[in-house]
């Protein structure tokens, strides 16, 4: 299951669940959409890998949860 980190690991950001601004690597480093653009330039600096957007995940009070 994709571990959820609550935070950017470069600015920690809060990140929560049903956030779209959240981008993540294959080895689910994760990044705010800003700090992807602005300062990594797209390529993690853990892995050298490429972003994609995070999937959202309900919580328990979202209406389709």
């Amino acid at each position: 299951m994709l571990e959820m980190k609550p935070a950017c690991e470069q600015c920690n950001k809060p990140l929560p669940f049903e956030s779209t601004e959240v981008m993540i690597c294959s080895y689910e480093c994760t990044f705010c959409a800003e700090c992807v653009s602005a300062i990594l330039h797209n390529v993690c600096p853990n892995c050298g890998g490429g972003f994609q957007p995070r999937p959202i995940r309900s919580t328990p009070d979202s209406p389709n949860h």
